[in-house]
């Protein structure tokens, strides 16, 4: 039993790393919480379930077709709503409303088009998987897992050696001096916004082809994959990814003893407690006070 809810922890943290890392870079670049985020996960899923079902496309094409489609809603959303926001100099609570709108207004979208039955990305025979340490674990399982180390590991490589994932870390660390510096903040805003969108697509692809999924499912996901980011560190994708494993493991091995439903609550109880002891995360740097 210990080493199945290992595994079950192990695959839960994948996905909230992508999540996770998705949402840091959007809101350390953009300077807002992107409520959205859940939203564009829930489409990566339906894109591909559209790409899918309804076209019959193969997993090798309707894949990065549906990645694609959900970057381009994620850069639409900055160019239409965000973009003129920022022009108006509102402050980041406007740009949140803004961004929780959105996520209401594409959840309904998502519900009037597919309806609000569960869907499922899985065709035929459900996998029984392979025996790991007396664990069992499918194929897809383990495509989720292999995806995510390499989703996040291209990401800190692209983030430390790019010259936009230098311009992104620059305006996530000063945006007006940045801007003095040359560099562009709102092309390199914009292409934040699509990469970010990517990563939640992927993690609502994998999620689809694993179990199910439904207009809602954005916003749990949403939830786990903050709940990441300030365990590990906001600034940090090694952090993020420490955090969601750290997360994923303690939401399935504290439900050995009580009831699955307390997932959540344990989620949020360790977010309590790193708030209240190290709230700069596993990875991320204590901001000291001075006065000049």
């Amino acid at each position: 039993m210990l080493w199945q809810l290992t595994i079950n922890g192990l695959i839960a943290g994948a996905t909230y790393a992508l999540i996770g890392v998705g949402f840091a870079l959007i809101y350390n670049v953009a300077g807002f919480f992107h409520f959205a985020h859940g939203a564009i996960f829930t489409l990566g899923a339906y894109f591909a379930f559209f790409f899918s079902s309804k076209l019959g496309l193969p997993i090798f094409i309707f894949f990065p077709l549906a990645v694609g489609s959900t970057a381009l809603i994620g850069c639409f959303l900055d160019v239409a709503i965000f973009a003129p926001l920022r022009r108006k100099n509102n402050s980041p609570l406007i740009l949140l409303l803004a961004s929780l709108g959105a996520y209401i207004i594409l959840q309904n979208v998502v519900s009037i088009i597919f309806g609000d039955e569960i869907k499922t990305l899985r065709n035929g025979l459900v996998d029984s998987g392979i025996m790991i340490f007396e664990a069992r674990i499918t194929q897809v399982q383990i495509f989720i897992i292999l995806v995510s180390i390499a989703a996040t590991s291209a990401i800190h490589v692209f983030l430390k050696n790019s010259k936009t994932g230098k311009a992104m870390r620059a305006i996530s660390c000063d945006p007006e001096l940045s801007k003095i510096s040359g560099v562009d903040t709102e092309k390199t805003i914009f292409w934040t916004f699509g990469i970010g969108s990517a990563l939640a697509s992927v993690a609502g692809i994998l999620i689809a082809l694993d179990v199910d999924m439904t207009p809602t499912m954005g916003m749990n996901a949403l939830m786990m994959g903050v709940v990441a980011v300030i365990i590990g560190g906001v600034g940090s994708v090694p952090g993020i990814a420490l955090g969601a494993l750290f997360l994923g493991m303690a939401q399935h091995i504290g439900v050995w003893k009580i009831s699955s439903q307390w997932q959540d609550a344990i989620a949020f109880l360790i977010l309590l407690i790193f708030l209240v002891v190290r709230p700069e995360g596993f990875m991320g740097k204590r901001i000291r006070r001075t006065t000049v």
